[in-house]
Order: C-alpha cells, then sequence, then structure tokens
C-alpha cells in the first residue's frame, strides 16, 4: 500500500467504526447513495518501478504493479457470497502518456496505447475482491538510463470519490549487487568469524547513499555496535523467524559502474548450538532523509562506536557480485538426538501407559530454516499380545517394514538443542506374555551431523522376567515417510518445557497440521550437498540413541529379556 493509501485510510480511522458499519450494512442497496458523503476509495499499487539496464526487470510474463481499489470497511472472511459495499458503475482510467520514449507499457482491460479503460460495478470491503490488473513495465527501444515517466491512474463514478495513484518509473537508476559471500571450511560453532562484505553499482546513476542490511537467524548476532547502524533483536515466538537484524547508513555517492568495501571489518558471531544458520547481507540506495530516521524504528537500539565507512575498491568483476548474498554456517557442528523406551507389568485385560522419550542433547540445534520446518518422524510397534488403545496425536497408524502393524510419530522442526519431549502410548494387554518387546526405531539414514549414530532404537517391555531390557544390540531400521497425511510442522513459538505431549510444537518450534506432506528429513542446508538418493532428503535428523529402561522384577541374578 502506498504512503498515500496509508493516510487516507488513517484519517477513515478516525472517523470511528460507526460510519463502516452503516455503509456495510446498506449492502446491496448501496451504501454511498444513503449516506450524505461518497464512498471514499483508494487506488493502490506500486508507486514507483526502477527499470534495470541489467536485467529482464523481474519475469517478463509478471507485472511489477497490482492495481487495486480500497474501499472502507472490514474485510469478508466468511463462506458464500461477499456482500458488497457499493453497488453501481464506476470507470478507472490508466494513463500511461507519460512513458512515452521512456519504456514500454502493457497495460490491463481496453487499453488503447498508452491509454487503457477499466470498468466495474460491484465494491467490497478492504482490497482483495477489488482487483483492477496488473500492469508490465519493460524497457523501450530508446530507453536510456535516467529517463523517467509516470503513469497516473484516476477513477469516477457516482456515489464515489476516487484517490488517485501515480506511478514513477525511472530507466537505469542506481542498481546495487552484493559481493558473494565465502565462508571458511573449518569455522566451528562458538567461533567468530568477518564475511567479506562489498558492494557494486552497475546502475547507469550514482547512489547518493546506500543502506546495508545484516540478517543472521537464531544461531548468529553482531557484537560490533557501529555509531552509523541500529540493530533489533527479535528473540520470542516462532523459531523460524528469531532472527537479529543490523542496519548500516552510508552517506556518501556511490558512482555508477564502482565499487565498494567495508573500511572495518564486520563480525559475526556463531553460538554454541548454531548449525546451518542462516546469514545474508543486502545493500540498497539510501532514501532522501531516511540516513536521520532508519535508526529510529521501534526496538531498535543505535551503536555508540566510531562510525563504518565504506571505501572505493580497484577495478572489480560484476560475476563476483549478486543480488542475493547468503551463507548456511556454521557446518561442521552435531546434535545427538535420543528414543527412549518403557517397560510396564500387567495381567491379561489390564491397560497400561508407556511414555516413548525424545530428545535433542544438542550442542546443536536443528533449524530446518531451508525446509520452512519439515517434521521427521520415528514408528512405534506395539508388543507381542497387547494392542494400542490410545495413541498421541501426532502419531498415525501405519504398517512397518511393510506389513508389521504400528505407528508412525512426526516431531517438528526447528528442534531446539535441548528439546524433550513425550509420546505415550495406552497398551491393552490382550495376553501376558513374559518378556514381551515392541520396537522404537528412527530411521536407517548416514547423517554426518549426528553425533552417536550406533543406537538408534528402544523398546517397550511388557512383563519382563528379571531385570526389563534389551541385550545391548543397535541398529535401526525404516526410511523416509511416503505417508501422504503425515502432519507437517511450522511456526513454533519457542516455548514451553517439553515435558509432555502438548509440549511437542513448543519446544521444536512447529506444530502439526493434517494437510502437510509427510517427510521425515530436513532438507536444503541440513546437508543437501553431501549424501545422494533418499539420504538427501533424510539428512540433518540424526539417529536416536538406544535408552532402555530397567527396573527390578523382584529376582535378583536374572538376565532381562
Amino acid at each position: 500500500m502506498t504512503q498515500q493509501a496509508r493516510r487516507l485510510r488513517a484519517r477513515l480511522a478516525a472517523l470511528g467504526a460507526v460510519g463502516a458499519t452503516a455503509l456495510a450494512a446498506a449492502g446491496v442497496q448501496g451504501a454511498a447513495h444513503a449516506a450524505d458523503a461518497p464512498v471514499p476509495v483508494v487506488i493502490t499499487g506500486e508507486d514507483r518501478v526502477d527499470l534495470s539496464l541489467h536485467s529482464d526487470n523481474g519475469d517478463p510474463t509478471e507485472p511489477q504493479v497490482d492495481l487495486r481499489l480500497d474501499v472502507p470497511g472490514e474485510e469478508f472472511e466468511g463462506d458464500g457470497e461477499v456482500p458488497a459495499v457499493h453497488r453501481g458503475e464506476y470507470t478507472i482510467r490508466i494513463d500511461a502518456r507519460g512513458l512515452k520514449g521512456v519504456a514500454q507499457a502493457d497495460l490491463p482491460c481496453d487499453a488503447d496505447g498508452l491509454v487503457a479503460v477499466c470498468t466495474g460495478y460491484d465494491l467490497y470491503a478492504g482490497t482483495t475482491y477489488n482487483r483492477i490488473g496488473g500492469i508490465r513495465l519493460d524497457l523501450a527501444d530508446d530507453s536510456e538510463a535516467g529517463d523517467t515517466g509516470s503513469i497516473v491512474v484516476t477513477g469516477e463514478g457516482e456515489g464515489l470519490a476516487f484517490t488517485p495513484l501515480t506511478i514513477d518509473v525511472r530507466v537505469g537508476g542506481p542498481e546495487l549487487l552484493n559481493r558473494e559471500l565465502s565462508l571458511p571450511k573449518d569455522l566451528k560453532a562458538g567461533e567468530t568469524f568477518e564475511p567479506p562484505l562489498g558492494v557494486m553499482n552497475v546502475g547507469g546513476l550514482p547512489s547518493e547513499g546506500a543502506v546495508l542490511r545484516l540478517y543472521g537467524s537464531r544461531g548468529l548476532s553482531f557484537p560490533d555496535g557501529f555509531g552509523n547502524c541500529s540493530s533489533t533483536v527479535v528473540d520470542t515466538g516462532p523459531l523460524l523467524r528469531q532472527h537479529t537484524e543490523v542496519l548500516c547508513t552510508f552517506p556518501d555517492t556511490l558512482e555508477a559502474g564502482a565499487a565498494y568495501t567495508l573500511a572495518d571489518p564486520v563480525r559475526v558471531k556463531t553460538a554454541d548450538f548454531a548449525l546451518h544458520d542462516i546469514l545474508s547481507s543486502s545493500f540498497r540506495p539510501l532514501e532522501p532523509g531516511e540516513a536521520k530516521t532508519l535508526h529510529q524504528g521501534e526496538g531498535r537500539r543505535q551503536g555508540s562506536g566510531p562510525d563504518l565507512t565504506l571505501e572505493r575498491a580497484g577495478d572489480a568483476d560484476p560475476a563476483q557480485y549478486t543480488k542475493y548474498a547468503e551463507l548456511d554456517l556454521p557446518t561442521t557442528n552435531t546434535y545427538d538426538l535420543e528414543l527412549t523406551g518403557a517397560s510396564a507389568s500387567g495381567a491379561a485385560g489390564d491397560t497400561v501407559t508407556a511414555e516413548i522419550g525424545f530428545a535433542n542433547n544438542g550442542p546443536a540445534w536443528i533449524s530446518a530454516l531451508r525446509s520452512g520446518g519439515e517434521p521427521f518422524s520415528f514408528t512405534v510397534v506395539a508388543p507381542e499380545g497387547a494392542t494400542v488403545t490410545s495413541a498421541p496425536e501426532k502419531c498415525r497408524a501405519v504398517t512397518v517394514d511393510g506389513s508389521v502393524p504400528g505407528y508412525r510419530c512426526w516431531v517438528a522442526t526447528p528442534l531446539l538443542e535441548n528439546a524433550r519431549l513425550t509420546f505415550p502410548f495406552e497398551l491393552r494387554i490382550d495376553e501376558a506374555v513374559e518378556g514381551a518387546r515392541g520396537r522404537v526405531a528412527m530411521p536407517d539414514w548416514d547423517n554426518p551431523f549426528d553425533s552417536d549414530p550406533s543406537n538408534d532404537v528402544a523398546w517397550i517391555v511388557l512383563n519382563a522376567p528379571g531385570e526389563p531390557g534389551d541385550d545391548g544390540t543397535g541398529g535401526s531400521d525404516g526410511g523416509p515417510s511416503d505417508d501422504p497425511s503425515a502432519p507437517g510442522s511450522g511456526d513454533g513459538d519457542g516455548s514451553g518445557d517439553g515435558t509432555g505431549p502438548d509440549d511437542a510444537d513448543s519446544v521444536s518450534g512447529g506444530g502439526t497440521g493434517d494437510d502437510a506432506d509427510g517427510g521425515l528429513a530436513l532438507t536444503g542446508a541440513q546437508g543437501v550437498g553431501l549424501l545422494g538418493g533418499a539420504a538427501v532428503l533424510a539428512l540433518g535428523l540424526g539417529a536416536a540413541l538406544v535408552v532402555y529402561q530397567r527396573r527390578r522384577a523382584g529376582r535378583d541374578g536374572e538376565a532381562a529379556v
């Protein structure tokens, strides 16, 4: 939404909700005609487009401007027919004659050269249902750096008062690209490194200043406090969105075709739990007056040290500069996932509870930042003679190894470095079988980030004859889930103690949903480039540590089954 639209909406809000309610109540009868004043309608869309001389300016099939009408009232979110705020013919006129000799414009609706006319009848509250169309802008044969023009969009209709929109178009303005980032191969979690930050103006005009934005996900921080930089830290809410952002302003001119580096290094600190965290850097032109206001945003903390400055570099290769400069780091940390079994005793007909434990013993968290919080899973098979009567919400009935009835349980990501989850299963003992065991297992994969892949299995033991447990055998089975109904994950709040099934979302930073596509492994930065085939999808999840519950059955010296 443009600044113009925001200001008008603010003025409308000051009038209170009574007027908007009256308009909505009038609905299809034409609220504008029933009111003393016409319905205010704001034409919205991008109010500025910069066309590059060095690119296709985005997808050639996609418009840069999305024109809509913003009408007062609360947007309809229910089912069924959307109620109209106003009914009556209106006309939108798009005049792009100001672009003649500057750029080409592909206009919506009924276009005659550089002028288009769009008509409509129904208007609805908000912008969602009031789309006019898109405007695609491209370079013309005679476009040159510095050319400017504009598009003016106006509207008219009985009982309506339109606020017009002006779209400013500039050709070959400043275009800042970022130096590609590189990472030391031996960088370890807890260490600090200095990325090679730089910028090149590949545009046709100088940039009167620049803004540097540094972003680091949860495991990264920026310890320096330069005077022309400010930072904000988000350390609550969904783990996927926790981050630190630094903004630095540089008032000096960046000449067209010139490259610049930072006069002083900027340090990036990695936390002890960091693994495949995301660092990104980006430069953009400084807007007029922005240097005084940018650091005054809510929650921003300005540095008190000396200013960070840019210095001109020598001859630079544009191939070393990119629109997006990102790194995933560090890549050498590890984590240890652990499954814990359970033991119980009972007679035929009894119902017992087996609480399966799942933990990440760290030191690293599982960020899953590139996959957006993809879940992974483990399987549970009930002991002989027992039936599962109640399974946790995050577990579903499946067949294990192609034929054995069991359950697959999903763990959401991101997963904290100290996550503790519990999955309680209720079992009915149909037949009391001495030493019956049920298998709890993580998938079988080769994961270089798992510090102890030797223990992948835990056991549910019923009516052990002596000291319940297993015989110490290791190994795991199973593979990535192909269950299309697997619960998904995404945004958790990063809180909770993880002591019960309801805490699974909070400690892992993800929730479940019936519409997600299963999946057992993290993807993207969790090591995709290291393994092939199905193992690629499973990488980054780790194998479980086998922990067997033992308790006395009352007889000394007898080995447990």
